[in-house]
């Protein structure tokens, strides 16, 4: 896997505490691909003048302060100028195109020394809130084995928390694999904070369309709840 960082990670001083347990938990925003359905990089359209990326940059940096890593990688400059001002550090993915899976892997390879967890972000999902990465954070009991997912609609999945225990895999995810497979592996417990929200997320140039005008990104501070 070939990646660069943009920064040092220092345990203890860039890293978001758990505040029942104590530990270390990163937010991770992919946006590093192509967007090809969208027909050019949807990480730089703009909502009510913030660019996808940036609004959910700063969810993440909302929640968990410094301890945020964008994975960057198609027309990463240009992705990486729109996260500006940001605290945090950037990891480029030289294999974006072969997936998201390359870039969970990236991020983890960098992170798996200094976190006791991460949360996977979607910089398409710009109605995820920092409250709702502050939820994800606060339903984590901390234990080695418990995944904490985001559950809407009828479904779940992103932003997730997924803990030590399950780095060896994210390491070594390829192509489109996001991870999903830990969440039906029965060495997990999986735990669920709903936010309808996460619904939305923008997959074509009318997708945002619809968002814009149904009024959501004039507030989404949304609502969770943890289920058992």
């Amino acid at each position: 896997m070939t990646s660069k960082c943009y920064a040092t990670i220092y345990r203890y001083n860039v890293s978001i505490m758990n505040g029942v347990t104590g530990n270390a938990v990163f937010a991770v925003v992919l946006a590093a691909g192509s967007a090809s359905r969208f027909g050019s990089a949807k990480q730089l359209a703009k909502a009510q003048g913030l660019p996808l990326v940036k609004r959910v940059v700063d969810a993440a940096c909302g929640a968990c302060g410094r301890s945020v890593a964008v994975v960057i990688g198609h027309e990463w400059r240009a992705v990486s100028n729109a996260c500006m001002p940001f605290h945090g550090f950037l990891i480029v993915n030289e294999k974006f195109a072969t997936g998201m899976g390359s870039s969970i892997a990236a991020a983890v390879r960098r992170l798996r020394h200094a976190a006791d967890a991460v949360i996977i972000m979607l910089a398409d999902q710009p109605l995820v809130t920092a409250a709702h990465i502050r939820a994800l954070i606060d339903t984590w009991s901390g234990a080695a084995d418990e995944i904490v997912v985001t559950a809407f609609a009828d479904t779940y999945g992103p932003p997730v928390l997924f803990p030590r225990a399950c780095f060896a895999e994210l390491a070594e995810l390829q192509g489109d694999s996001g991870g999903r497979q830990l969440l039906n592996d029965p060495r997990f417990v999986v735990r669920k904070v709903r936010f309808e929200n996460a619904a939305v997320d923008v997959d074509s140039p009318a997708d945002l369309d619809v968002a814009v005008a149904s009024g959501m990104f004039l507030d989404h501070r949304g609502t969770q709840r943890s289920e058992p």
